[in-house]
């Protein structure tokens, strides 16, 4: 059943993804501002410049594990028939990293977009120094593409590379 903004609530295998909504957003913004996480999010300055950041054009869900939000998984859909496929983003707070979560929440949104939504190719593009991250995206299959130099702000206010990473619906694991 689909939410307001469109988006279903998916149940994958130990976690649910729910519409992001405004409730979620005090814990998300308690979550993504520890350090695990806020060395990768980049220089959003503030509580309410991160609440913003994270509704995402509401195409964004919440992670939740156990009925606790776990995390934040913002979409964004190219539907221009020619160049069709979904840019992915995701975090997840500290408590609920490194136990394959991360890589669950993925695989059940890549499953929902290719059977509900038509796409066939997906990409995310990681801090190319955030090796949990990239490790947690190629055992859902992303393969690495490319490095996009000096690609994103870090919080300390210097440039990082970037990790441009696709996955094929066919590669999915």
């Amino acid at each position: 059943m689909a939410e307001p903004g469109g988006l279903p609530v998916l149940h994958g295998e130990r976690v649910t993804l729910r519409p992001l909504d405004e409730p979620a957003l005090d814990r998300l913004v308690e979550l993504l501002s520890h350090a695990s996480v806020r060395r990768w999010w980049g220089t959003v300055e503030g509580p309410e410049a991160l609440r913003e950041d994270l509704r995402h054009d509401g195409t964004a869900f919440t992670i939740e594990v156990d009925g606790a939000v776990a995390g934040w998984l913002g979409i964004a859909e190219e539907t221009t028939p020619d160049f069709r496929h979904v840019a992915l983003d995701i975090a997840l707070g500290a408590e609920f990293q490194d136990r394959g979560l991360g890589s669950a929440a993925l695989r059940t949104v890549v499953r929902w977009l290719v059977a509900e939504r038509g796409h066939h190719r997906f990409t995310i593009d990681p801090a190319a120094a955030n090796e949990r991250a990239i490790r947690a995206y190629e055992v859902v299959g992303f393969k690495p593409v490319g490095v996009l130099r000096r690609y994103e702000r870090a919080p300390d206010g210097s440039w990082q590379d970037g990790l441009l990473m696709d996955l094929l619906a066919e590669e999915l694991r």
